[in-house]
């Protein structure tokens, strides 16, 4: 691609971008093959090169998907509409970001209704049991369905909500996890602790 982005005097003035809308666990999760909360679902590669972008830079924050259009469009020198939710991450390339935040927010549809957060060390995740996940594109009461430690378990092997050792937790996660909620339009709902022990 490069040889021939060059070829045609536009390799100075293209981004080249590699990723995916989603990863996929081969049903070892669920009977679904890509829509769950684990990381196999939600790891994304993303690589980008071009001018301004050191090819040798490892970002270290969390980003997601809708960090890339705000992305795009500041390479392109393009003003991000203000009804953009995600941010740029030319902030994270030249190392100015001071105040990124420290968790993902993602949703859940068509397997399920789930909504949830990641943050560098914890996954929260719940659901709407009663919500039909292809047609409501929201709820107003969730449960929780998984919260895992990615530092002492990054495989997921081990669901830690419902415990009461990790109470604190969810309760922290729940409480950002309704105000990213929030941020992205949907109504406050309620989240009730999980049901059972997992």
């Amino acid at each position: 691609m490069e040889r021939a982005l060059a070829e045609i005097d536009q390799l100075e003035r293209t981004v080249i971008v590699f990723t995916t809308d989603h990863g996929c666990h081969f049903r070892t999760r669920n009977p679904e093959y890509k829509r769950s909360c684990h990381e196999a679902s939600l790891r994304l590669p993303l690589v980008m090169a071009g001018p301004g972008l050191d090819r040798r830079l490892l970002i270290e924050e969390l980003v997601s998907l809708i960090d890339l259009p705000p992305t795009l469009l500041a390479i392109a020198g393009i003003e991000i509409p203000t009804t953009f939710q995600g941010r740029s991450m030319l902030r994270l390339v030249d190392r100015t970001a001071r105040d990124w935040p420290d968790e993902i927010f993602f949703q859940i549809s068509e397997a399920e209704l789930g909504r949830g957060i990641r943050t560098r060390r914890w996954k929260y995740s719940v659901f709407a049991p009663d919500a039909d996940p292809r047609a409501d594109a929201a709820s107003e009461s969730y449960v929780e369905r998984y919260l895992y430690d990615l530092r002492a378990d990054p495989h997921e092997a081990v669901n830690l909500v419902g415990r009461d050792d990790t109470r604190a937790v969810a309760d922290e996660l729940r409480t950002r996890l309704i105000d990213r909620m929030i941020a992205a339009g949907e109504p406050q709902p309620t989240i009730e602790p999980a049901r059972y022990y997992a």
